[in-house]
């Protein structure tokens, strides 16, 4: 059977719309899965079953499946990434194996030779396999303790020391075979295959702390001895090519990491504390790309309205939230839906976090003058059509965006501010005249970041009388209250489905923790709230309202703030109600 036949016998599409993605797919120089793939019209996984079903290979999901370390160990870890392939079951003397590619004869021939034992392949996706690559070891300390030995690594700080002052040729030498270079890229590899956004390495009296960022939150991987913490500074700070020898002021650095064919961006900051050096790495993963203004979360009317800031030709977009809440890549996505070879377009940003094709991108540089005011007056004299300043902070680059957004550019920016209502008294506060405020600003958004429930692993249950009448109390009154208003309130709120309104009981969900995910969360999604510069607002600003006047207004106008988005949210399964309080409890 043809993949062809497989998707509407498995009624994936009707032979009418399959017609049609086949026409998109050829226009976009795609094939049939991979548009469908990422159209998301059917996931990794299902294409990797069609594929396997048309081929007559037998698929294995190995997501729910036990694998026990003996049997991962059979295929070293070298050889799987290499291969692609893991292997999960040893019975009456055959290894079974998953493969992405399992019609490799060569591949399964050399499998088959390093493990001593006949190979029975099997297809599955390679998301589903590098899951189980990285869960190789039990424990990243495993593998650093393996790597790092006491004597040696006092050699080594000794080593890098010296040489650091004299020999770069002889130091460099040295780095690239030393046990505390080995300890170090066992833990970059894991932080990143863990999609980790920052490591912490944070020196105590009698020990060092490695902490990862996963999805926003931060979790203890592994304790060293104190010992080792001036070999592994050192080792970082020649990475980045920062003094070794200066332990008094903060340094900051930036680094490529190359592991498993992506190459990921270091962003390295280094401070003295009470007991050494900390040091906190943000990692910026090339290979991800840029997400849409929809994959990133927003749905019904927030949608709409950004979409309508983005339509007109001059005005500023402000994006708000706390540090890590995921302004900057909202802007990154607005810039990607309107790009387009006709306008220019250029950012001025601290630091540079992705680089865009297509995009001029200025790296603020304080030390030699380049601050964001002084740059937004060069970037002026650029014939830009938008410019994105990376953030406001103070008048002088408030009163240059809002000449900028008078003058016929479109300017995207961001605020700290705890929500979209605070960003009109922010401007206030930044001596802007209330007229140009409003003259200015097409859109404010707000946003938080929440975790995704696993959807491997996702499981239904009936929430608490509390849970009920709490969701009641803040989204009660733009639930749908029977069949007929349902459809038209999901459409509205851009969700595919909406439960009806309850007094007893809703069903909500949560992770019970999988190979994918091990907690019940995999992956962020925002949770925003979005209003537009109208009369009613206007009036409010030129009055010099307070925050909360401009957030009760701007729910009058029909805005869902963060909080309500959360909880449409959790009752669609996306997220949790301990997320949403986590992040929004106002």
């Amino acid at each position: 059977r043809t993949i062809e036949q497989l998707i509407t016998q498995n009624a994936l599409l009707s032979p009418e719309r399959l017609e049609a993605v086949k026409i998109e797919a050829a226009k976009a120089n795609k094939t049939l899965l991979e548009y469908m793939v990422d159209s998301k019209l059917i996931t990794d996984d299902d294409a990797t079953k069609l594929i396997a079903s048309s081929s007559n290979i037998p698929y294995v999901d190995l997501t729910n499946l036990s694998i026990s370390n003996e049997i991962l160990s059979l295929i070293p870890k070298e050889d799987a990434l290499a291969n692609v392939s893991v292997a999960f079951e040893l019975k009456d003397g055959r290894l079974s194996v998953a493969m992405v590619d399992p019609q490799n004869l060569q591949a399964i021939d050399f499998i088959s030779r390093k493990t001593g034992y006949p190979v029975n392949p099997f297809m599955s996706s390679t998301a589903q396999i590098e899951s189980w690559i990285n869960r190789y070891q039990s424990s990243i300390g495993t593998e650093v303790e393996e790597a790092l030995g006491q004597e040696d690594v006092k050699k080594d700080e000794a080593k890098l020391e010296h040489f650091g002052k004299t020999d770069s040729k002889k130091l460099e030498s040295i780095i690239q075979d030393a046990p505390i270079t080995r300890a170090l890229n066992s833990i970059l590899e894991y932080a990143i295959n863990s999609h980790a956004s920052d490591i912490h390495i944070e020196p105590r009296e009698t020990e060092l702390k490695i902490r990862f960022r996963v999805d926003g939150v931060l979790q203890e991987v592994m304790t060293l001895p104190k010992t080792t913490e001036p070999a592994l500074i050192s080792r970082i700070k020649i990475l980045s090519n920062l003094k070794i020898d200066e332990h008094r002021i903060p340094q900051d650095g930036q680094a490529q990491y190359r592991v498993g064919g992506k190459e990921v961006d270091l962003r390295i900051a280094i401070a003295p504390i009470s007991f050494g050096e900390q040091v906190v790495i943000r990692l910026l993963d090339k290979s991800d790309g840029l997400l849409t203004l929809a994959s990133l979360g927003l749905r019904g009317r927030s949608y709409e309205l950004i979409k309508k800031g983005m339509s007109r030709p001059h005005g500023m977009i402000l994006s708000t939230g706390p540090t890590g809440s995921g302004k900057s890549t909202t802007l990154y996505a607005v810039i990607q839906e309107i790009m387009t070879p006709k306008i220019n377009i250029v950012t001025l940003e601290d630091p540079v976090e992705y680089k865009m094709n297509g995009v001029n991108q200025i790296q603020v540089n304080s030390e030699v003058g380049l601050t964001f005011a002084s740059g937004l007056r060069s970037i002026l004299r650029q014939d830009p059509n938008v410019i994105m300043v990376g953030e406001i902070r103070d008048h002088e680059t408030a009163d240059l965006a809002v000449q900028s957004a008078l003058t016929g550019h479109m300017v995207l920016s961001t605020l700290h501010t705890n929500s979209a209502s605070g960003v009109l008294p922010r401007m206030l506060d930044m001596k802007i005249e209330p007229y140009l405020i409003a003259s200015t600003i097409n859109t404010c958004i707000g946003q938080r970041l929440v975790r995704q429930v696993c959807e491997k692993c996702r499981k239904g249950y009936s929430a608490s009388e509390a849970a009920v009448k709490m969701i009641n109390k803040i989204i009660g009154d733009i639930m749908p209250k029977n069949e007929q208003e349902a459809a038209a309130k999901a459409k509205d709120l851009g969700y595919d489905h909406l439960p009806i309104y309850s007094q007893t009981a809703y069903t909500l969900y949560k992770g019970e923790g999988c190979s994918e995910c091990q907690d019940g969360y995999k992956g962020r999604t925002g949770i925003y709230e979005v209003f537009e510069m109208n009369g009613s607002i206007e009036k409010l600003l030129l009055n010099q309202a307070t925050t909360s006047a401009i957030q009760h207004q701007a729910q009058a106008d029909g805005m869902i703030t963060m909080q309500q988005d959360g909880l449409l949210k959790v009752l669609n399964g996306v997220t949790t109600l301990e997320e949403v309080a986590r992040v929004a409890s106002d």
